[in-house]
């Protein structure tokens, strides 16, 4: 009897610990995978946030692959892989640090309070989808499919008429970081009225880091010129192609001849009484070339270190060193180099060689390399001496010799436009 009962205690209490610890293990289980449903389903806005900054990334390598494009479309020239090479590696190592920041950033959210990180990150993000919109009416204003922002000029060409400004500009826009009108705006001397607006659309889309030009210039000899671009932009660049003043006269005479075949001879134009060797300094042909006078009026608003003299004679005969003291001035960095020019004998001067893209050189058009008219060398000489006081005081005002005093018992060294 005694036996019997210890057996059903015995019995009694093993199926009580055995069910405890099925209970308790049935529990343990449904607690990990309880805990396991959770962790997955805080992992998946993290999942979802880096899928999205990868389409960020891929935004952003679109981007510098399209300022690429902008650089080797923008010299068109067959450039050496070593001229390309520090643009391209400058581009790579700006997307790779961004990349990093970028990486960085998402990592640092990655932090046990999970659900609330993946809240402000998604936030985040959303912030910089909305900013990459192009709905974005900021975006509508400024920007237009050339990737970049209208902005107004940082430097200008501002003279002087006939002196080499076209070809000058043409060399510029040669360069991936110049970014220039191709007409002259005429704002600050006939367009004024129109508002800085209106110039600035005018202006061609640029990056960060280029730089938005235009050439004008009629803009040297106008009185109100300087003081309406000071109030624009006082720290702004001024580029001022000069040339030997009897020949840029005579040049000028050249372009309105061709327009107006009619006109007065050169001589007749020159002269208020020939006789008496008056030169008339009221015809705009000759009074342009009195620049130590028009210089004058600049020097009321920008000091010499804001402007850059380039000579219209050596840009015909080293356009590469020219070219080299311009890009310096702009802090540019030296790519148009003389690799990018070559002499035209029937044109007389300096031609870009041509595209990859194009079966013909880039000359200036029919309007450049007209043959000057005989002039008669009395006159000649008489202009070197009118100008000659002038010329001394505009080499001390700039602090360079342009030698134009070389020609002057002879006939202009150049005998075309």
């Amino acid at each position: 009897m005694a036996f019997w009962s210890s057996t059903s205690v015995f019995t009694s209490k093993v199926p009580r610990k055995i069910l405890f610890m099925f209970t308790l293990s049935l529990s343990v289980t449904y607690l990990f995978y309880s805990l396991m449903s959770c962790y997955n389903s805080l992992q998946f806005p993290l999942q979802e946030n880096y899928a999205y900054q990868g389409r960020l990334v891929t935004e952003e390598t679109t981007f510098v692959t399209l300022r690429e494009k902008l650089y080797s479309a923008s010299q068109g020239f067959s450039e050496s892989a070593e001229a390309e090479g520090p643009t391209a590696a400058s581009a790579a190592r700006d997307h790779a640090e961004a990349e990093q920041r970028t990486v960085g950033w998402i990592r640092t959210q990655a932090s046990p309070t999970r659900s609330a990180a993946a809240a402000y990150h998604t936030s985040a993000l959303e912030k910089e989808r909305q900013d990459f919109s192009t709905t974005d009416s900021e975006l509508r204003v400024n920007c237009t499919m050339d990737y970049g922002e209208k902005k107004l000029p940082q430097a200008i060409i501002i003279g002087v008429k006939k002196g080499g400004t076209r070809a000058l500009l043409e060399a510029l826009r040669v360069h991936p970081d110049v970014r220039a009108v191709g007409n002259e705006p005429h704002f600050f001397d006939r367009n004024y009225e129109k508002g800085l607006d209106w110039y600035r659309d005018l202006m061609p889309s640029t990056l960060e880091g280029q730089i938005t030009m235009e050439k004008t210039p009629s803009y040297f000899v106008t009185n109100h010129a300087p003081k309406r671009i000071h109030s624009m932009a006082r720290d702004i660049k001024l580029i001022i192609v000069v040339r030997n003043p009897v020949t840029r006269a005579i040049s000028d005479y050249t372009q309105t001849l061709s327009k107006k075949p009619e006109i007065p001879t050169f001589e007749v134009l020159a002269f208020k009484n020939r006789t008496l060797g008056l030169i008339d300094a009221s015809w705009s042909a000759l009074r342009i070339g009195i620049y130590a006078l028009h210089l004058e009026s600049w020097m009321q608003y920008f000091p010499l270190s804001q402007m850059h003299f380039v000579s219209g004679e050596r840009l015909i005969v080293d356009p590469a060193g020219e070219m080299g003291k311009v890009q310096d001035f702009l802090g540019l960095k030296r790519i148009v180099t003389d690799k990018h020019f070559y002499f035209n004998k029937t044109k007389g001067f300096p031609c870009l060689k041509k595209p990859e893209d194009s079966s013909t050189p880039r000359c200036l058009g029919k309007s450049k390399g007209r043959t000057h008219p005989k002039i008669d060398p009395d006159v000649i000489r008489r202009l070197h001496k009118f100008y000659k006081p002038f010329n001394m005081m505009f080499y001390q005002m700039t602090g360079q010799n342009f030698e134009w005093e070389l020609a002057e018992d002879s006939e202009p060294r150049s005998s075309q436009d």
